[in-house]
C-alpha cells in the first residue's frame, strides 16, 4: 500500500506501509505532479529486487524446513547445536520375524519339567554324574526322575538353589529394550565390590574384548590388548605361551554354559585358567545347567555372574535379524526357509558376540580383537578345531561389528536411550 506524504513546500514525498508501519524517503521529496511518473519508475526498479527477496526467503524458509524435520539430510537442534540424526526405518516384517522365538514353547515345557524334578531326556547331559562326584551317597531312582534319597542335607540345599535359580531366571525372561543400560549394575558393580571398589555407575575407560580366531597369531598386539582397563577373554582360551600375540591380563572370563558344565566334571570344579581370582560372566545355553552353575558358584572364591536373560534375549534378536536379512539379500530366498537352513530352534549368537554387546554396556572405548577367519589361519588360536558349529552365523555377526564402528544407528532393538561407544576392530 501506498500513501503520500506532504512536505511544507507542498511537494510529496512517497511512503509505503508494510505490516502496519510507514516507511518514506525525505531525500526523495518531489513535486506532486511528477510523483505519478516517478512512481512507476520505482515500480520497474524495485520489481526485480523484490523477486528476488520473495526467492531469497522461500529458499530460507525451505532449507529451515528440512533441517527441522530430517528431510534428506542430518539435522541439527537450534538450541544446542546437536546433531540429530532421521529416524532409520527397518523392514517391520523383517523385525516381526526376528523377534519370534521358535524354540520358546520347548524352553518354556523344559524350565517346568526341571522345577518339577524330571530330568527325562537330560541323561547326555551327566549331570547327575556330576553331582555324586560332590557327594556319592546320592542315590537316583531312575533316569527320568529327581533322587528320591535325599539323605544329605548338603545335597538338599543344592536342589532348593537350583529351582530357586532357575524360576528366578525364568520369571525374568522377557524382552527389554533398555536392559544394556542396566548392564553397569548387573555386572560392573559385582566385580567392583569383589576387586575391593566401591559400586561406581561410571563405565570402565577402556576394554579389549579378545576373540580366539587363529588370525591372532600373525599379530603381536599382547602389548596393546594389556594396556586396556579390562580384557575379556572367552571361554578359557589359555594365554600361556600365547602371550605376546593375545596378551597375559584377563579382567573377565565371559563363558557359555557348556564349558561351566565341562568343568563341573572335574575336582572341586576347577574353570580357572586365568587364577581363582578372575570373575567369571556367563550366559545360560540349557537351563539344566543351572545345576553346575549351583555347585560350581558355591566353590569360586571370584563372583559367578549369570547374564540377564533379558539382555539374553536382546542379543538373540539382533543376531536373528542380521542373519535373516543377509539370508533373503544374498539368497532371494522367504524369510521362512531361513529356518531350514541355519536351524532355526537351534540357532544362536556366539560367546564372542554377547561379550561384544556386554563390553558396549559397561565401557566408554571398546577395542575388538580375534574376531574373523582367514583359510590360510587356525580356527582357534589355541587348539586344532577344524570349523565352528552351524548354530551361529558368524557372516551376520561380522556385519553386526562393521556396523556398531561404522552405524550404530542401523542395529535394530537396542533403545534409544543407549549410546553406543566408540569401537576400533583390530584384524
Amino acid at each position: 500500500m501506498q500513501n503520500i506524504l506532504y512536505t511544507q513546500d507542498g511537494s510529496a514525498t512517497p511512503t509505503f506501509k508494510i505490516r502496519g508501519f510507514f516507511y518514506y524517503w525525505p531525500s526523495l521529496a518531489i513535486p506532486s505532479n511528477h510523483f505519478v511518473d516517478f512512481m512507476a519508475q520505482i515500480k520497474r526498479s524495485v520489481r526485480p529486487l523484490f523477486t528476488i527477496l520473495l526467492l531469497t526467503v522461500f529458499a530460507i524458509t525451505l532449507s529451515f524446513r528440512i533441517i527441522v524435520h530430517g528431510g534428506f539430510f542430518s539435522s541439527f537442534d537450534l538450541d544446542n547445536n546437536i546433531l540429530i540424526q532421521p529416524p532409520v526405518l527397518f523392514n517391520s516384517t523383517l523385525l516381526k520375524y526376528a523377534a519370534t522365538d521358535v524354540a520358546e514353547d520347548k524352553s518354556k515345557k523344559e524350565i517346568e519339567q526341571l522345577l518339577e524334578g524330571n530330568f527325562a531326556n537330560k541323561g547326555r547331559l551327566r549331570t547327575f554324574a556330576t553331582w555324586r562326584r560332590f557327594h556319592h551317597d546320592i542315590k537316583a531312582r531312575s533316569s527320568s526322575s529327581i533322587p528320591v534319597m535325599l539323605r544329605s542335607p548338603i545335597f538338599y540345599r543344592y536342589w532348593l538353589d537350583f529351582r530357586r535359580n532357575l524360576n528366578n531366571w525364568a520369571r525374568k525372561k522377557r524382552f527389554q529394550a533398555d536392559i544394556m543400560n542396566e548392564l553397569v549394575r548387573l555386572i560392573k558393580h559385582p566385580i567392583d565390590s569383589h576387586n575391593g571398589l566401591m559400586g561406581s555407575d561410571k563405565k570402565y575407560g577402556s576394554c579389549a574384548v579378545v576373540g580366539n580366531s587363529g588370525i591372532l597369531l600373525k599379530k603381536n598386539y599382547g602389548e596393546l590388548i594389556d594396556s586396556h582397563e579390562m580384557v575379556i577373554r572367552l571361554n578359557n582360551a589359555r594365554t600361556e605361551r600365547f602371550e605376546q600375540s593375545v596378551g597375559s591380563k584377563t579382567g573377565v572370563s565371559f563363558v557359555n554354559s557348556n564349558i561351566l558344565h565341562l568343568c563341573a566334571r572335574r575336582e572341586g570344579c576347577f574353570c580357572h585358567p586365568y587364577g581363582v581370582t578372575v570373575p567369571m560372566v556367563m550366559y545360560i545355553c540349557q537351563p539344566v545347567h543351572f545345576m553346575d552353575y549351583t555347585i560350581c558358584n558355591a566353590s569360586h572364591k571370584a563372583p559367578l555372574l549369570i547374564t540377564d536373560p533379558r539382555f539374553d534375549l536382546l542379543c538373540a534378536r539382533i543376531v536373528k535379524y542380521y542373519s535373516v536379512k543377509r539370508f533373503v539379500e544374498e539368497t532371494g530366498k522367504s524369510l521362512e526357509e531361513w529356518g531350514s537352513a541355519h536351524d532355526g530352534s537351534m540357532f544362536h549368537y556366539s560367546s564372542g558376540m554377547q561379550a561384544v554387546m556386554l563390553a558396549l554396556g559397561i565401557c566408554e572405548k571398546v577395542s575388538i580383537f580375534g574376531f574373523g577367519k582367514l583359510a590360510s589361519a587356525k580356527h582357534h588360536y589355541h587348539t586344532n578345531q577344524k570349523a565352528e558349529l552351524r548354530l551361529h552365523d558368524y557372516e551376520a555377526e561380522y556385519a553386526f561389528y562393521h556396523d556398531i564402528m561404522e552405524n550404530p544407528r542401523a542395529i535394530p532393538f537396542v533403545s534409544d536411550k543407549f549410546k553406543i561407544p566408540p569401537v576400533v576392530i583390530y584384524h
